[in-house]
């Protein structure tokens, strides 16, 4: 949800469909409430275009219902047969089954051109020349890329890119003099140490995740990019753990994500409490 939408105000939904998905928009006074898309079954890519259409006002509805059910809402489809979806006759039973269903709402169902309508027609189209592309990378350079943390950017004008995984090179550079990860190198070459690796650069893997060092500023940085920065969106603990446990390892990162957490004002702040509720204050009793 974008904005919170006025419940003394109408509302305006944008819908369109295509081969692939269906996607709608839901405004009020020219700003976005929220967005919404799917793709479409493999049933409904058989459907016709007018079931369709309706589909995706359906969808939008049920989606919606909280905000609409009360309200004067004008729907906007580039598909100008539906505007009389409530005189039509011979509907078959599909269409009268979402009719029962259109029918507990307040709705105007307006004509709109489709080359107006960009932003629902962006929702229900999606790119295949980049998902044909992906295909073509092996499994083993994605996890690679993965593990580096790089991406493939298609169609720009760049000519040169430049990698400098700074996190990866401390950590490197931290396991040259961390105690703990020269005794593991020690039981690797004795062969003590299963689960542990060491790559050809001399950097100790514990399975799938690289080892990092005993050295908390770098732990505290690790924590604050995964939590802390604006695109990381403050995740909770078990979401937080989650993501961390595929990358990363060292003794108590669990504890060390639940410390995080705890002195993160703005989870403090914002998070909802899921305890219990305390109980009432009870008075102390005076002393005799």
């Amino acid at each position: 949800m974008m904005i919170m939408p006025d419940i003394h105000k109408g509302l305006d939904v944008y819908c369109d469909v295509s081969h692939l998905g269906l996607g709608c928009v839901l405004m009020q006074d020219g700003k976005v409430v929220a967005y919404a898309s799917r793709q479409l079954s493999k049933h409904e890519q058989n459907y016709p275009t007018y079931d369709l259409e309706l589909a995706t006002v359906v969808h939008a509805l049920k989606i919606w219902r909280h905000y609409v059910i009360r309200n004067k809402c004008q729907i906007f489809t580039d598909h100008k047969s539906l505007k009389y979806i409530f005189t039509q006759r011979g509907l078959n039973p599909r269409q009268c089954r979402w009719l029962e269903l259109v029918k507990d709402y307040d709705l105007d169902i307006q004509y709109h051109p489709g080359k107006a309508n960009i932003v629902a027609d962006a929702l229900s189209r999606k790119s295949q020349a980049n998902m044909a592309i992906a295909r073509l990378i092996p499994q083993e350079l994605c996890w690679e890329m993965e593990r580096l943390n790089l991406g493939i950017i298609y169609h720009t004008e760049a000519v040169t890119m430049e990698i400098e995984p700074i996190v990866e090179q401390e950590i490197r550079k931290g396991q040259l003099t961390d105690a703990k990860i020269k005794e593991i190198k020690t039981l690797i070459g004795l062969r003590k140490a299963l689960d542990f690796t060491e790559d050809e650069q001399g950097t100790i893997w514990f399975r799938k995740r690289i080892c990092v060092p005993d050295i908390d500023h770098l732990r505290e940085l690790i924590l604050k990019e995964a939590h802390d920065l604006a695109y990381s969106i403050h995740p909770d603990s078990t979401k937080m753990y989650q993501d961390f446990k595929d990358k990363y390892w060292w003794y108590g990162l669990k504890r060390d994500v639940a410390t995080h957490l705890a002195l993160c004002d703005v989870c403090q702040k914002v998070k909802a409490e899921y305890q219990r509720p305390a109980g009432l204050l009870q008075p102390l009793k005076v002393p005799e």
